[in-house]
């Protein structure tokens, strides 16, 4: 780490300290709305004294300012597998995966849409503080930060690559849930993030056992296609990988000048996530070249319009998943098909004296609140695509292999496939 960066992280760390002290808060509320997902006894921590809460925010600065050292200046894998290890205990077992920095995405998207929810301070630092180290760092939450990365990072023994083709559909899915993750939060529906954990319930070692055992598969899995949520689930690794992408600093395969051995093309990255020099590789033609870039930035508007438009419709069908709904549409089948309505929202409806009509116009309302949210994120998922287009189209002339910003998981895999960095040990 420069000077520089060494006081921009003293620096927040004084502010965070500040901040706590005059706004520390219940640490992590319920939000105010029931969903059907039937919490785990812990899923409250205990009440704790503020104390704890300057530790937790103390120990994920310094785990990441840690972590940015080992992976940008030492360049030590051991020791980013020993900082996994630590966050695997603390941050996992220890503080049982609450709050975590992925979670707390909805948090903030239910605070933003939501003036009845006040978003605790330590979701809120949880959630902007591996932001920040990305911008300056890179990804190093993902390296050795993460407990949800660091319990498949350490069983990832057999790492193999998916064909790419493969791999360019099934990186798509984290756009898709990180829209749906906001737009059911903010809708005060559901936490789905929360709700489908795969490893809540392997940390705090109870839990629905279909997510246990979908957790248990995710391990399994993870030995030959390492990271199998990090890449192909996380919400919160998308905002990771924009941040990643204008970091100040970000680790290097070797620790000097690139000597093209190609020794690190292959094997040396499971994610994909090493750009290879383009020295002697075939150049498209610039007219050709040019007539792709404008394709696809004409597309740019029809995928961000056509997601709009697709979401739109899909809005009513998106909106059963509130409970309110939920309960309308059990009462309407009641009265239309004569299928009795026996669940315990429903018995408690008619036991309420709310009429029928009441609550048919709340659905209304809902749906309706819906069918404005919903569109913007298919205006973010159609947007993400024709950008995610159009960047294949930049040819940006390397002289060495680098890693990508956005897609690497600063790691530390790659430090052993260089020849440079090994004469250098």
């Amino acid at each position: 780490m420069t000077k520089r960066s060494i006081h921009y992280i003293v620096l927040l760390t004084l502010l965070l300290f500040i901040t706590a002290g005059l706004f520390a808060q219940e640490r992590f509320p319920r939000p105010e709305f029931q969903t059907d997902y039937e919490y785990p006894e812990n899923q409250l921590p205990l009440q704790r004294s503020h104390t704890w809460d300057y530790i937790d925010v103390v120990a994920l600065i310094s785990a990441l300012s840690i972590t940015s050292w080992l992976a940008i200046k030492k360049r030590s894998r051991r020791g980013l597998i020993w900082m996994s290890v630590f966050s695997l205990v603390y941050f996992g077992f220890f503080r049982q995966g609450c709050i975590c920095s992925v979670g707390s995405v909805q948090n903030v998207a239910l605070a933003l849409f939501n003036n009845t929810y006040t978003i605790p301070l330590t979701a809120l630092l949880f959630f902007l503080i591996p932001l920040f180290f990305a911008l300056l760092f890179g990804r190093v939450f993902c390296a050795a930060v993460c407990p949800l990365g660091a319990i498949q990072e350490l069983t990832g023994f057999r790492p193999v690559k998916l064909p790419k083709a493969v791999e360019s559909v099934m990186i798509a899915i984290p756009f898709a849930y990180l829209a749906l993750a906001v737009l059911f939060a903010a809708m005060e529906s559901q936490f789905i993030i929360c709700k489908y954990d795969p490893f809540i319930g392997i940390f705090r070692l109870n839990g629905r056992y279909t997510m246990i055992i979908f957790g248990v598969l995710l391990l399994i899995a993870g030995i030959f296609i390492n990271r199998p949520y990090c890449r192909y689930l996380c919400p919160y690794g998308v905002l990771l990988n924009i941040f990643s992408r204008f970091a100040g600093k970000h680790l290097s395969i070797t620790p000097a000048e690139c000597i093209n051995c190609r020794l690190c093309e292959e094997d040396a990255c499971p994610y994909d996530a090493i750009l290879p020099s383009t020295v002697g590789q075939y150049t498209e033609d610039i007219p050709q070249s040019r007539k792709r870039f404008l394709l696809y930035l004409a597309l740019i508007p029809v995928f961000t319009i056509a997601g709009g438009l697709i979401m739109y419709n899909a809005a009513p069908a998106l909106s059963s998943v509130h409970r309110d709904v939920q309960l309308a549409r059990e009462i309407r089948a009641e009265q239309i098909m004569g299928v009795e309505a026996v669940s315990e929202a429903a018995s408690a409806f008619k036991e309420s004296g709310q009429t029928e009509e009441e609550l048919f116009a709340i659905e209304e309302s809902v749906v309706s609140r819906f069918k404005k949210a919903s569109p913007w994120a298919g205006v973010f998922l159609g947007l993400s695509l024709g950008l995610g287009l159009l960047e294949m189209t930049r040819k940006k002339y390397r002289t060495g292999y680098k890693p990508h910003q956005g897609k690497c998981y600063s790691c530390g895999r790659c430090f052993k496939y260089c020849p440079v960095d090994i004469k250098t040990r």
